[in-house]
């Protein structure tokens, strides 16, 4: 709720939106109103040229280090599923017949 604040009674509070808008989370106004000042976006918040150009250099590397912390899990992810498969239960006793339950006194 945005009320109108007479300039003689205007405090700064750091719960008001109107200060403070980065420690309240972003409404689809305020991020309208930020786009619509920014160079980066046009009005339907898509990529502008700008937006696209200021990206490309970091294209490349961001696709690598993504696709090496691919590798990296899957491959941890690999060994661990290898290992515990690996294991052997031969040491654990099965009971050949299920346990009767507790008689209640």
């Amino acid at each position: 709720m945005i009320r109108s604040i007479s300039a003689s009674k205007r405090r700064i509070d750091p719960n008001n939106l109107l200060y403070f808008p980065r420690k309240n989370p972003a409404s689809a106004l305020d991020i309208q109103a930020m786009a619509s000042h920014s160079t980066y976006y046009d009005r339907r918040l898509r990529q502008g040229p700008a937006l696209v150009r200021a990206r490309r250099p970091y294209l490349f590397r961001n696709a690598a280090t993504g696709l090496g912390l691919f590798a990296l899990v899957s491959g941890i992810y690999y060994y661990t599923i290898n290992a515990v498969g690996q294991d052997d239960f031969a040491d654990v006793k099965v009971p050949d017949e299920p346990r009767k339950p507790a008689q209640a006194k």
